[in-house]
C-alpha cells in the first residue's frame, strides 16, 4: 500500500464472492462472464479477475482490445480462460489478439475479412462472436445486414481461418420497468430471430448472450447460454429506482476512505472553498479530506453529500476542489474538535457505518453509480482484503 497517499479504496474480495454466488442463483444453468472492463469498474482489473477465477469464473469481458491484451498477460498462468473483447480501431493488431486467443466481436463483413486475414498471418484460427444490433444503436449488424455477415462468416469458417463461437447483443433499457419492458421484449424478439438465422446457416454450436446485470436480474427470458456480470458483480444495483442494492442482496465491494490532512477552526462568517458558496454559521471546525475531482470525486455533489467516522455523519461543505474537499465537523466541545488530523473518514461504502453509498453519491451528483466507482483515479491506492 502507498503510505504516502492519504486515501485508499478498500476492495473486499469476500463480498465479491458473495455477489457472484447471489447472481448465480438467478439462473444456475447460465454461464457467467465477469465484466472487468475499465479497470474492473475502477476496482482493479487484474486483481478482480484473479479473484473471480478462484471463485469459479471462466469467462471475462473487456471492452477495449488493449485492455484485453493486458488482462491476458495478467492471466498468463490460466491459458484456458476465455477473454471477450469488442472495441478496437481499424488499425488494431488483430494478429496479436488472435495469438493471445481472445474472443473477438465482429459486426460487419469488412471487419470479419480483417480478422480472417490476421488469422492467416498468425497461423491460428480466430474465435469470433457475431454482434447484432437489436436496438441499442451501438456495435452490431442491423437485422437487414446480418445475412451478409453470416455469409462472410461461413466462407471464413470453411476456409479455416475463423471459428464462430458466439452471437450476442446488448439491452438498451433492460433496467427500466414500463416502456423499458416493451423495448426489451422487442430486442429479445430480434435477437431470437438473429439466432435462428445463424442456426439455419449452420452455426449450431454458438454461445448466445444478450443479458448484462439488468437482463440477468429482471429478464429471465433473455438469459440464453451466458450472462455478462457487470455492475451487480461489484455490489451495486443497475437501477436504484427499480431495486435497491440491499433488496437485491448485493454488497458493495469498494469502500473509499481518507485521512484528514488538517482540522482547523473557522470563525463564524468565514467562507469555504471557491465562490464562497458556504459560510460558517458559527465558529466551526473544518476537516480537509485529501480527495477531489482529479481523483474522481464528482464536483456536482458539492454541498449535497457527507462522510462518516465513528458512526457519525459530517456534511461536505463548499465546492469540491481538484485534490481536496472540506467537511463540517461542528463546533466541538470545550474547544476540542470531534476529529483530529489523521482521523480516517469513510467517503463511500456499504453504508454500514453511516457513510454514503455510491448510490448516494450518484444521487447527489445527478449521475449513476457506475460513474462514481469507475471514475476513481488509479492514483488512489487499491487495497484488497
Amino acid at each position: 500500500m502507498d503510505t504516502d497517499f492519504p486515501a485508499r479504496a478498500i476492495i473486499d474480495l469476500s463480498a465479491l464472492e458473495k455477489n457472484l454466488q447471489q447472481l448465480g442463483k438467478c439462473d444456475p444453468n447460465v454461464q457467467a462472464m465477469a465484466i472487468v472492463k475499465a479497470n474492473a469498474y475502477g476496482h482493479g482489473g487484474a486483481q478482480i479477475a484473479l479473484a473471480a477465477l478462484k471463485f469459479g469464473i471462466k469467462w471475462f469481458g473487456v471492452a477495449q482490445l488493449a485492455e484485453a491484451m493486458q488482462l491476458r498477460k495478467a492471466l498468463k498462468d490460466f491459458p484456458q480462460t476465455r477473454i471477450f473483447t469488442w472495441i478496437f480501431s481499424p488499425d488494431a493488431d488483430l494478429e496479436a489478439a488472435i495469438k493471445a486467443e481472445l474472443d473477438i466481436a465482429v459486426s460487419n463483413p469488412e471487419t470479419l475479412l480483417r480478422v480472417a486475414s490476421a488469422a492467416r498471418a498468425a497461423g491460428k484460427k480466430a474465435r469470433i462472436h457475431l454482434a447484432v444490433d437489436t436496438g441499442m444503436g451501438r456495435e452490431g449488424a442491423l437485422p437487414e445486414k446480418l445475412a451478409p455477415l453470416l455469409s462472410a462468416a461461413a466462407l471464413a469458417s470453411e476456409e479455416g481461418t475463423v471459428a464462430v463461437s458466439g452471437i450476442w447483443s446488448h439491452l438498451a433499457r433492460g433496467d427500466e420497468a414500463g416502456a423499458g419492458e416493451e423495448a426489451t421484449a422487442r430486442q429479445l424478439a430480434t435477437f431470437q430471430q438473429a439466432c435462428e438465422l445463424a442456426f439455419q446457416r449452420g452455426f449450431t454450436q454458438l454461445v448466445h448472450h444478450l443479458s448484462a446485470s439488468s437482463g440477468l436480474l429482471w429478464h429471465p427470458q433473455a438469459h440464453f447460454d451466458l450472462a455478462r456480470y457487470g455492475i451487480a458483480m461489484y455490489g451495486l444495483t443497475p437501477n436504484p429506482e427499480r431495486a435497491t442494492t440491499a433488496s437485491l442482496q448485493l454488497t458493495p465491494i469498494m469502500r473509499l476512505e481518507a485521512d484528514l490532512i488538517s482540522v482547523k477552526k473557522l470563525p463564524a462568517g468565514h467562507p469555504v472553498s471557491y465562490g464562497g458558496t458556504w459560510v460558517a454559521p458559527q465558529d466551526t471546525y473544518i476537516g480537509i479530506v485529501p480527495l477531489g475531482y482529479a481523483d474522481g470525486i464528482d464536483r456536482h455533489a458539492s454541498g449535497k453529500i457527507w462522510v462518516a467516522a465513528n458512526g457519525q455523519k459530517y456534511p461536505q461543505v463548499g465546492r469540491i476542489c481538484m485534490d481536496q474537499f472540506m467537511v463540517d465537523l461542528g463546533s466541538g466541545e470545550e474547544d476540542k474538535p470531534p476529529l483530529a488530523a489523521g482521523a480516517t473518514v469513510r467517503v463511500w461504502g456499504d453504508g454500514s457505518q453511516g457513510e454514503p453509498t455510491a448510490d448516494d453519491w450518484a444521487k447527489a451528483a445527478e449521475t449513476i453509480n457506475y460513474t462514481i466507482v469507475t471514475g476513481l483515479n488509479p492514483r488512489v491506492p487499491r487495497v484488497y482484503i
